[in-house]
């Protein structure tokens, strides 16, 4: 899978004459809604086996090989070029494929409502062959300790129709929000406890989940011991049934970070209990914060980098959103919240509004500016091929067990192609 960033003047054919395959392709695989109008500084995934390469200045057979992870011998040879002869800036290389490695991914599953819409559905049909667990969020914790169950549609079949396990996900949602209030009565009251683990375990062996995945958020910061004490004994009930536990945690850089969402989720603690983790980095950029990249790369290697101090790289799940968000400048406290859209959305947006993408190096995302037909001034920050691709490095680099996607519904196509072109997907046996 390459990926290509359009210039001006480019045109499909032309880069498709390049890369030696068809418009047709281009389009399939980026799901194109107008193809004869590119954006400039679109990122475009260009379906080839290997990858090409056009030398920069400054490289060498040896560099170029390096960052390939071959040798120059072995590039020299494919390319059928000499090893001694300097490299033509600009010059085309053919970099074969290179074996990939095997990793969890999952992807979390959010009816709306009492029923599983047409479009949720399609998309966990669509992206259910890349993913090693469809995670329904939410079973939410009532007061007395039993689940309010989410709908479930079709999910099952299509589990069991793509080798994919479920993950059974539980909260302290309470009318919208996680509830502080709630989360201190799951975890200091016996009772509770005893009939919520009764409830979920009984839950995943009749309706076919593999794992139980605690997402308990905004917890009383005193709370802390009192969640890992939980989670030691959940997981001891849950192991008992034959069954996984995971579970999420924000985004710390530290044991002594502060703050509602980050006091009480122990990284240390939580490496030792649970199977795996999802660390959730992302929404540094949320609706009702200022713009900027969801998950800025920066941000999200210095989590990673805290995690891997408390625990073992091969049991954290990156946390990776599927979405942007369109804010209207001047962003006010306390105002509207941004529009979440999805990443093609975005690059239909800024074709429409003739808008040329940026890219920004440190946090590694895509953004533009524009102005709507009142006049407003808008700021788009949103995923796409390079920005993805830089948490799939990210992942091979620390060794990571895999990734977490927050969540199905929003169109990405190109996240699945270079999933799939970077990593083979764990599946259920």
């Amino acid at each position: 899978m390459q990926i290509y960033v359009v210039e001006p003047g480019d045109t499909l054919n032309a880069i498709a004459t390049t890369y030696n395959t068809t418009v047709d392709v281009i389009i399939d695989a980026n799901e194109l809604d107008a193809p004869n109008n590119l954006v400039v500084r679109q990122a475009l995934v260009i379906p080839i086996i290997g990858n090409f390469y056009f030398v920069q200045p400054g490289d060498t057979l040896y560099s170029i090989a390096q960052s390939f992870g071959m040798s120059y011998q072995e590039l020299a040879q494919v390319d059928n070029f000499p090893v001694d002869n300097t490299l033509p800036v600009g010059f085309q290389l053919y970099i074969p494929s290179q074996p990939t490695r095997e990793i969890t991914s999952s992807a979390y599953f959010e009816p709306i409502g009492d029923t599983v819409s047409e479009t949720l559905e399609n998309a966990a049909m669509k992206n259910a062959p890349y993913l090693t667990y469809l995670n329904l969020f939410s079973y939410n914790v009532n007061r007395d300790g039993t689940l309010a169950s989410p709908p479930m549609g079709n999910l099952q079949q299509i589990a069991d129709e793509n080798n994919t396990s479920l993950m059974l996900v539980v909260t302290n949602l309470e009318e919208g929000a996680f509830s502080a209030e709630l989360g201190h009565i799951i975890l200091t009251v016996q009772a509770v406890q005893n009939t919520l683990l009764d409830s979920v375990i009984n839950i995943a062996t009749t309706e076919g989940f593999t794992d139980i995945h605690f997402d308990f958020e905004f917890l009383p910061p005193e709370d802390g011991e009192a969640y890992n004490n939980f989670l030691r004994r959940a997981k001891q009930r849950i192991s008992e049934a034959g069954l996984l536990m995971s579970t999420a945690l924000a985004p710390k850089t530290s044991a002594e970070q502060e703050g509602a969402w980050y006091e009480a989720h122990d990284y240390a603690a939580h490496g030792e209990i649970a199977d795996f983790v999802v660390l959730m980095t992302y929404e540094w950029g949320y609706s009702y914060g200022p713009p900027m990249a969801v998950s800025p790369l920066d941000q999200v290697r210095q989590v990673v980098e805290y995690a891997l101090t408390e625990m073992p790289a091969e049991k954290i799940l990156l946390g990776q959103n599927l979405y942007g968000y369109d804010w209207t400048l001047p962003f006010v406290e306390g105002g509207d919240p941004a529009e979440a859209i999805s990443p093609q959305q975005a690059i239909t947006r800024a074709r429409e509004q003739n808008a040329a993408i940026e890219f920004d190096d440190t946090s590694q995302a895509p953004f533009y500016m524009y102005r709507d037909a009142q006049g407003n001034l808008h700021e788009v920050w949103f995923e796409d091929a390079r920005s993805i691709q830089a948490k799939f490095d990210l992942i091979k680099e620390l060794g990571l067990l895999g990734i977490a996607y927050w969540k199905l519904g929003l169109a990405f196509p190109q996240n699945w192609l270079l999933l799939q072109d970077n990593f083979t997907i764990t599946k259920s046996e």
